[in-house]
């Protein structure tokens, strides 16, 4: 089927089946009914290359998510498919890049006319793709936030509030010695952003009370090491804080097999999705991680970008959620 079948079945000229899909002209209510159920009725489809020639877009944006040691896949598929949910209402499709490319990959996609823009996730806080994306004619987004983002457009969530937040909320509870178990020592060696603000923050806000911050790993073994050997050096320790989604009922597991209760002996609060709180048991304290809201909201900023709007960078305000496991 082409455009020309849809205008004959409805009665219409090709412009105006063009200006019904495109909405770059406004057409009667009457009219583009019309249009639109022959559309329906016969099974077009717009040809995606003519319409690239014609419009000097793909429709596609790029999501570059390396695939990278201590990343925690659940979580990154719930950034993935919120921004390709975000990107369909905005007739958009989403080419993935898991490959660690660095500048090059973004190069060579650049280069190819593959994508009109590009979604980039991991951040990291000396980021060596960041130099080349102020070159780049394609509109870029960041998901995280580099030391210099000058000249760049942002979202994330504001780790270094919602590590302060947990602290805080410790704090305000009575704890006087607690401890972050944060993310697995390769990311805080690659410099990740969104760890790093965590632990600013969390240090930060504990800077009054005794604190102590420490990479964890994924598996239950090297958790529950980590766990053994923090309190054997701070027994005094009754406020948790955990920043890995992987580790969370490994921590919870680690406590029980010590004879530690939770929340009598120790509390424990987590930076984590709300479904991964609310699983574990008992239900943990939580700062959500906004996946959804994240992917949409760098979606939205990149087809802003892309229309020529202005779009600035945007820190998500954390919200924590009291559950079972502080008191």
């Amino acid at each position: 089927m082409t455009i020309a079948d849809v205008a004959r079945h409805a009665g219409v000229a090709v412009s105006t089946v063009s200006y019904v899909l495109s909405g770059k002209r406004a057409i009667s209510a009457t009219t583009q009914q019309r249009v639109l159920e022959s559309v329906r009725a016969l099974g077009y489809h717009p040809n995606a290359g003519a319409r690239a020639l014609a419009s000097k877009r793909a429709n596609v944006i790029a999501l570059v998510l390396p695939l990278r040691a201590g990343m925690n896949l659940p979580v990154l598929m719930q950034f993935a498919t919120s921004v390709v949910a975000t990107a369909r209402q905005f007739d958009h499709d989403v080419l993935l890049m898991t490959a660690d490319e660095g500048p090059e990959g973004l190069q060579r996609v650049a280069a190819s006319a593959l994508v009109d823009g590009l979604l980039l996730m991991d951040v990291e806080v000396r980021d060596p793709r960041v130099p080349l994306l102020r070159e780049l004619g394609e509109p870029s987004v960041l998901i995280g936030f580099p030391a210099d983002a000058d000249g760049l457009t942002c979202v994330d969530l504001d780790f270094a509030r919602a590590g302060a937040l947990c602290a805080e909320h410790l704090a305000a509870g009575g704890h006087r010695e607690i401890a972050l178990l944060g993310a697995p020592r390769v990311v805080y060696e690659r410099g990740t952003g969104f760890a790093e603000r965590t632990l600013a923050g969390f240090t930060a806000a504990a800077k009054d009370l005794k604190s102590v911050a420490v990479p964890c790993e994924e598996t239950y073994d090297e958790v529950a090491e980590t766990v053994k050997l923090l309190f054997d050096q701070h027994p005094g320790l009754t406020g948790l804080v955990v920043h890995n989604e992987a580790a969370v009922g490994h921590v919870l597991a680690a406590l029980r097999a010590l004879g530690r209760s939770v929340p009598e002996d120790v509390s424990v609060v987590a930076i984590c999705p709300d479904d991964v709180a609310e699983r574990a048991s008992p239900a943990l304290t939580s700062v959500l991680i906004p996946a959804e809201d994240v992917g949409h909201q760098a979606v939205r900023l990149l087809m802003a970008k892309l229309d020529g709007l202005p779009a600035d960078s945007m820190l998500l305000e954390p919200r924590l959620t009291i559950r079972e496991s502080t008191r």
